[in-house]
């Protein structure tokens, strides 16, 4: 924890929760939120440890990012607690929540609390754990959903796996409402899915690959729906593409259910068309889909349909990925291009700052139900700088995650983390922070 007063001055103050975006300052004591405002220091210099100059630039929450693959432990050469970490420093986020497809599965407390002891011992982002539905992930016995929400477990799902079997779905639902826990789906028919490798569609036939249609999509999350309305449970559908799918979940909120959804910056950022000549690094699961899908998605983010931004972060190396289409795996690392990716619906105007800011801040923070997300006097200082303007290019090459399988290699961008600060301690600077 952090010691002594730190004082960031000149900052652009941006609060989505409370809809602040005011110049001012803030002060950090011993690792928490003392103060903010515009009326902070206007009397005089402060009397503190160390003083910021923020020039300009936004001062925000830390992202929380609701959907991470870190690997560790099972598969520590393609990303671990250490790296991901590191890289979600990079990309602004201060918190974030891993999935449970990890070897051993995260389905008993010694592996969550093993997860827990890592990122401690790393120091770098804060790190929360789902934990699987079923054990093993494999849809037939409910884990122990009490016992695992009591050590600190945030929502519970099968990861990249549809929980199928209809009847183990509807007593695992049961079973979270008496917890009022969070289970989350991968929205996505097996049977349907199964063998396909991209869209269904003309580009798919074009290229002699195997579609996954739009309906495997909306079939799951229709059947959801009704399966958490006989319950009463809170569900959430991870990563939804498809226009039939957010109307499914539009029409569940407006008759009262609690249903919440979000999706990954590559299903408003990129179509099916990012493909090109078999290019597996846009290959990934859902599918990307055509354009008119994509639209569907931004819209969905302007109206509220969809609750949050997730990096969908799923590290693989270049023996996994660089290989024929049929053979290379799903997935993308998401974790450094969260913030400018989700900044281009603001640039294009889609969202206010504000608006695109909460998606990755407040809102799945208040999903989770973690302490994060918001400037709030006596919070931890989890803080983000940022610049909402320069432009650049992503470089693969520059990633500090382990694997570097992004589709978006020299992209150009704006905005950019410049300052990550976790419990007010400076954990990332980027070398162009011009402080």
């Amino acid at each position: 924890m952090a010691s002594g007063r730190i004082a960031y001055l000149n900052a652009r103050l941006l609060d989505p929760a409370s809809g602040l975006d005011e110049s001012g300052a803030l002060l950090v004591e011993d690792g928490r939120i003392a103060d903010f405002g515009a009326h902070l220091f206007k009397d005089g210099a402060p009397s503190v440890r160390q003083v910021i100059d923020c020039k300009g630039l936004c001062l925000a929450p830390g992202l929380v990012d609701m959907r991470v693959q870190i690997r560790e432990p099972g598969q520590e050469h393609l990303e671990d607690i250490s790296s991901a970490g590191e890289a979600a420093l990079a990309g602004g986020i201060t918190q974030l929540a891993c999935l449970p497809n990890t070897d051993p599965v995260i389905e008993d407390v010694p592996v969550v609390e093993f997860i827990a002891r890592r990122a401690r011992e790393a120091k770098k982002a804060k790190i929360n754990c789902y934990a699987a539905l079923t054990k093993g992930m494999k849809g037939e016995q409910i884990t122990e959903i009490g016992l695992l929400q009591d050590a600190g477990v945030v929502a519970f799902t099968d990861g990249e796996c549809a929980t199928l079997n209809t009847k183990t779905l509807s007593r695992a639902l049961k079973y979270a409402e008496a917890f009022d826990a969070l289970v989350v789906q991968h929205p996505e028919e097996p049977g349907l899915a199964d063998g396909g490798l991209m869209n269904k569609g003309e580009l798919a036939s074009r290229l002699g690959l195997s579609g996954i249609p739009r309906e495997a999509e909306v079939i799951m999350v229709e059947r959801d729906l009704r399966l958490a309305a006989m319950s009463g449970a809170r569900i959430h559908f991870a990563h939804v593409t498809t226009a039939d799918a957010l109307e499914a979940i539009r029409r569940a909120k407006a008759s009262g259910q609690r249903v919440t959804c979000d999706t990954a910056p590559h299903y408003f950022a990129l179509n099916e068309t990012a493909i090109g000549d078999y290019r597996t690094f846009a290959k990934v699961s859902p599918p990307l889909r055509d354009e008119g899908d994509r639209q569907a998605v931004v819209a969905a983010l302007a109206d509220g349909t969809i609750d949050a931004i997730a990096s969908d972060h799923s590290p693989h190396d270049q023996d996994s990925k660089r290989l024929p289409f049929p053979q290379a795996s799903f997935g993308i690392v998401g974790l450094e291009t969260l913030l400018p990716l989700t900044l281009e619906v603001y640039h294009n105007r889609h969202l206010s700052l504000l608006d695109a800011l909460a998606l990755v801040t407040s809102k799945p923070a208040d999903l989770l139900r973690l302490e994060a997300g918001r400037l709030r006097r006596g919070a931890p200082a989890d803080l983000v700088v940022f610049d909402s303007d320069t432009p650049w290019r992503i470089d693969e090459n520059k990633l500090l995650s382990l694997s570097k399988n992004t589709p978006f290699d020299k992209r150009p961008v704006q905005g950019k983390a410049l300052m990550t600060i976790v419990d007010g301690r400076t954990l990332f600077k980027a070398p162009d922070a011009p402080f």
